[in-house]
């Protein structure tokens, strides 16, 4: 068999770092983990090949190779997805697809010959099996939920390790709440199942053998789902791994704000190396928490739950959603309010969306409010549903946020806030490797000499190099993130511009 693993493009989102990744000639953030770990349980005797498109281009000649394509996407690439399929159609290749992208939208790809559905541990080897058999169905699913510790270690090898930002791993699925918005639950169950520590420390000691020094992601939606565990074995073998390579890594990773509850778990993190935190906050009104039950971020002092999680040396980035049926008028000033005062330099704010298998989709077609799917990119202007608050007024209070927010002005007031509090516990912060120096002397070109950003550009820099010298690198990092995502949100509305004066 000739099997060719495709990963369909990225749009330019939020977290596709598309301009910021020029700044050090890299492709794309991370490598498509769930393909090359559904690679891993190919048999072994198959020839495998990869294609990132978010790399490079898929060409005709790959697909005439192939005798299927396997393709798993995440919602947001659905529009590469159908070209595609397209092309697969054209060729008359077999194509057989995964992931939460089908998982969650089966019936919108009648085109395709094959969906293994849910996870790959569970419904893959059916399909392998009946395939062998000469009798492949179309369909296979199962709510069966897999057992991690028999996950196979990725298939690196198909990949150009060069062509990325960061790696990535995932150490468990599940989380123990259930968001109204949020659809892990729906796909992996709310008890967390995890990898054993020996696979951990196994997955991280192959990308370190292929040569690998920089940053790792991991990539589960609540790393600290099981507590325990972690504090009991991941964390202190993840420690003494990382001592005897002698910090070859960075870690950063999604966890719920009652981390900053736990600060022996906190301080263990920082010594294995993490540096940031991903923390969906969402909302600073009470209200609109209660109603979305998001009951972890209830009842307490979120800023100074930020502020602590950050005193033991992790960054924390932070998702924020506005358009909750509870949203005041307010909530637009409150939300900026929240973000400058937090420091929270990465600020992630989106409109509400209900993707399908949440609590809130069911709730919304229950009250006949639901318009169409989700696109699964909450900062790309859209939403699936009807809200409460006038359409109108709610993009235009989303557009001031934003405005605000990333304007250069207020981003780097909350960079400077941020860096003026923060002390590392951890030894390495920024890895200045060779692509780190190259994208230090483009941003003085682009961002401190053409860029809008020019003036707080150098204001920051001069302030790190004479206050903060060891923290310069962190810097020019934020100041060139800031104009990623200044640049995503201006294309994001001159498109929205360009579609009213269409309408008009």
């Amino acid at each position: 068999m000739h099997i060719l693993l495709v990963y369909p493009e990225y749009p330019d989102t939020f977290w596709s770092f598309s301009y910021a990744l020029k700044f050090i000639s890299k492709k794309a953030a991370y490598p498509p983990l769930g393909l090359l770990t559904v690679a891993a349980m190919l048999p072994p005797e198959w020839d495998k090949r990869l294609v990132d498109m978010n790399v490079r281009k898929l060409d005709d000649k790959d697909l005439r190779w192939a005798d299927f394509v396997f393709i798993s996407a995440m919602s947001v690439q659905k529009e590469s997805v159908r070209t595609v399929l397209a092309r697969c159609r054209e060729l008359g290749v077999r194509v057989v697809a995964g992931g939460p992208n089908f998982t969650n939208d089966y019936e919108e790809f009648g085109d395709v010959d094959h969906l293994v559905l849910n996870e790959a541990e569970i419904t893959l080897q059916p399909f392998l099996d009946d395939l062998m058999h000469g009798t492949p169905q179309r369909i296979y699913a199962s709510g069966e939920k897999a057992d991690l510790t028999k996950t196979p270690i990725p298939l690196w090898e198909l990949i150009d390790m060069r062509q990325y930002s960061c790696m990535n791993i995932q150490y468990s699925r599940g989380c123990p709440f259930d968001c109204e918005f949020c659809n892990i639950t729906s796909l992996y169950g709310r008890i967390p199942r995890t990898k054993s520590a020996g696979q951990v420390i196994a997955e991280l000691e192959k990308i370190y053998s292929l040569g690998w020094r920089e940053g790792v992601f991991f990539v589960d939606d609540n790393f600290i789902g099981n507590k325990k565990k972690l504090k009991d074995e991941i964390l202190p073998s993840l420690i003494q791994w990382m001592e005897e390579r002698k910090q070859p890594f960075y870690f950063s990773t999604e966890a719920s704000v009652n981390l900053a509850d736990d600060e022996e778990l906190m301080r263990m993190m920082a010594r294995a190396e993490f540096i940031a935190v991903f923390v969906g906050i969402e909302t600073p009104h009470q209200e609109s928490l209660v109603e979305c039950d998001k009951t972890q971020n209830r009842n307490r002092d979120l800023i100074a739950s930020v502020k602590k999680i950050q005193d033991f040396g992790l960054e924390v980035q932070a998702g924020f959603i506005v358009g909750f049926d509870q949203d005041p008028a307010s909530i637009f000033e409150k939300m900026i309010a929240f973000i400058q005062e937090s420091g929270i330099v990465t600020a992630m704010v989106g409109l509400l969306n209900a993707p399908r298998g949440t609590k809130l989709h069911a709730r919304l077609f229950a009250e006949n409010r639901l318009l169409t799917t989700s696109t699964g990119d909450n900062t790309d202007l859209s939403m699936n549903f009807v809200p409460v608050m006038n359409y109108e007024k709610l993009i235009e209070g989303y557009r001031h946020i934003i405005e605000t927010i990333y304007s250069p002005k207020h981003y780097f007031a909350r960079v400077k806030s941020f860096m003026k509090d923060y002390r590392p516990m951890q030894q390495k912060v920024v890895q200045m490797r060779y692509s780190y120096w190259k994208a230090a002397i483009k941003s003085v070109f682009i961002l401190g000499m053409f860029g809008k950003e020019r003036f707080y550009y150098w204001r920051l820099v001069f302030w790190s190099l004479f206050t903060k010298p060891k923290l310069l690198p962190m810097a020019v990092t934020f100041s060139i993130y800031g104009y990623h995502f200044r640049k995503i949100f201006e294309k994001h509305f001159k498109r929205m511009e360009r579609e009213n004066w269409g309408r008009t």
